[in-house]
């Protein structure tokens, strides 16, 4: 009985080899384009992202993003060609998404290091329930611009105006077709001046001299108050977290600018 080759049993004995490995680098891949592969992890990274922003993870999806990250490599590929990437717009681009992504990745990597404590997000939500007060004020205003056109709709009101309609002509566009109405707020809401003169107020009584913020003049009137509720710390936790984060990035920055030779 005779036997192939040695030569050509040594070809078969490597190609047998390669078969594992060849279906391991396509099962890496989502899709090879003129030999340039496209990596799974891009499909899942793409997908993810469009998961976060609601939508479900479904072969369909999947199979979207597929065509879709084929059809970006084919573009990517043609730019190539043309020498595109040597382009100093391009390349002036390219250098602007590097740092982005770069500054990303600092970011995550620093908050991951230095992650924000419960005790910190229930220390800051205290605080905010602290400054935010005990009561709550629905008041109504008119702005105008100058004091002596504050001054005579105080006089029209004490012969006896009504306060909804002449807050029709506020240059407040926002509340006028309201009356004025500003609803309920605690008076950290407003500029200092206007929150010093509102909480003066007795229930249903108006300013009797005008009031100056940097928006103009102001007539105010209190219409009621009542018992502040703050929301549940549950409720105000996510958007605590990213103020922290906030103020933990802005200070690495001011950190880095500190210790940084800028000419």
């Amino acid at each position: 009985m005779s036997h192939p080759p040695l030569s050509l049993r040594l070809a078969k004995l490597a190609a047998a080899a390669l078969l594992p490995i060849a279906s391991i680098a396509f099962a890496q891949n989502a899709a090879v384009v003129n030999n340039k592969p496209i990596p799974k992890q891009r499909v899942d990274d793409f997908v993810a992202a469009l998961v976060a922003q609601g939508r479900p993870d479904t072969p369909e999806l999947r199979a979207a993003v597929r065509d879709e990250l084929i059809a970006r490599e084919l573009f990517v590929q043609e730019a190539e060609k043309k020498g595109l990437p040597r382009n100093a717009d391009v390349q002036r681009q390219l250098d602007n998404l590097r740092q982005d992504v770069l500054i990303r990745a600092l970011i995550r990597d620093y908050l991951k290091a230095n992650p924000v404590k419960d005790e910190e997000i229930k220390a800051e939500y205290e605080k905010v329930r602290k400054q935010a007060g005990d009561k709550e004020y629905r008041a109504r205003h008119i702005l105008v611009e100058s004091e002596d056109d504050a001054k005579q709709i105080i006089e029209q009101l004490k012969k006896g105006a009504k306060f909804e309609e002449l807050a029709k002509k506020s240059r407040d566009t926002g509340s006028a077709q309201s009356g004025g109405d500003l609803d309920w707020n605690t008076p950290q809401t407003f500029v200092k001046e206007f929150s010093d003169a509102m909480v003066k107020l007795d229930k249903g009584k108006f300013t009797e001299t005008p009031v100056k913020t940097q928006f103009g003049y102001h007539v105010i009137r209190l219409d009621d108050t009542r018992e502040a509720k703050a929301p549940p710390l549950e409720e105000l936790r996510p958007q605590i977290q990213q103020e922290i984060e906030r103020q933990r990035v802005q200070a690495l920055q001011q950190s880095l600018r500190a210790k940084a030779k800028i000419q």
